[in-house]
Formats: C-alpha cells, structure tokens, sequence
C-alpha cells in the first residue's frame, strides 16, 4: 500500500476514532434530574436499554479502531479488517437507528402507546442525547468511507 494510501486510512481511522469516542462519551455522561408533581424523576442514558447499547457499540469501535491503526498491513490481515469494518459499520448503524427511535419517543411521544413526552420537562438531557446522537451520526459516515477505502484498497490489487 503506497505512502498516501497509508496515511489517509490513518488520518480517517482516527477521525473515526474521534468521533465515536466523543458520542459514547457524551452519550455516556447524559443526566438530568427534575421534579413533577413533587416526585424527582432522573433521566439518565442507563435507564435506556437502547442508549446503554449506544454507548457500548460506540466504545467498541472506538477500541476496535485504536487496535487496527497499529496492526500491520500484509498477508491476509487487510481481508481480516474488511471484514471487521463491515461488522463494526452494520453495529454502529443498528445502535444509531435503535437510538433515534428511542430518541425520538422520547422527543414527540406516542399518543397511541400513552407515552408522553420527556423532553420538556428534561431538555439538558434530550439535547446531550441529540449530540451524541450527532456524534455517532457522524462516525458512522466516517466509517462508512473508512469500509470503502478498505474494500478499494484490499479488492483493488485482487481484481487487476
């Protein structure tokens, strides 16, 4: 793999890195207390199985990311890490999507279940949610170039 190659998978590795380190961090660190009707209610992201699930497929692509930055580049390794990319790319997007419909529950409501809304009453919360909801968004994109650029830079020298 030439010098350029090799670099700009590092620099969009740790992009990566960065991002969902930062979603599971502020994901993580989500908490709000309030009281209605004289009863304290805390919402914190460990009350959700769905964000819990965030945070923790966040983390692991975050360390899966820390470890393949160092792993060397020959013989069947690189067939290896596509395949993990792939894996790591489909787990961040079910955390993502399972976290926006709950996020979004818990936005709007829903008239028909009888659920009511709780970002009114805790908009710190709702709005720490939203940014690592934008974080993981984010480092998911950023994996989804980081999967093509492996798929490219593995599949290209096999196929011609």
């Amino acid at each position: 793999m030439g010098k350029n190659k090799k670099l700009c998978i590092i620099l969009l590795r740790l992009l990566a890195l960065g991002t969902t380190l930062s979603a599971a961090i502020v994901m993580a660190t989500s908490k709000e207390s309030t009281t209605v009707l004289n009863l304290t209610f805390d919402a914190k992201y460990d009350n959700s199985p769905t964000f819990v699930f965030f945070v923790v497929a966040n983390g692991i692509a975050s360390a899966y990311t820390l470890l393949v930055i160092f792993l060397p580049s020959n013989g069947f390794i690189p067939l290896i890490i596509v395949a993990l990319d792939v894996i790591v790319t489909l787990l961040l997007t079910s955390s993502i999507s399972a976290t926006l419909a709950i996020a979004y529950v818990g936005k709007k409501g829903n008239t028909h279940a009888g659920w009511l809304p709780i970002c009114d009453q805790v908009p710190n919360f709702c709005n720490q949610v939203t940014g690592g909801v934008i974080a993981g968004i984010a480092g998911l994109v950023i994996y989804m170039m980081v999967l093509l650029h492996s798929i490219h830079s593995v599949l290209n020298p096999l196929l011609f």
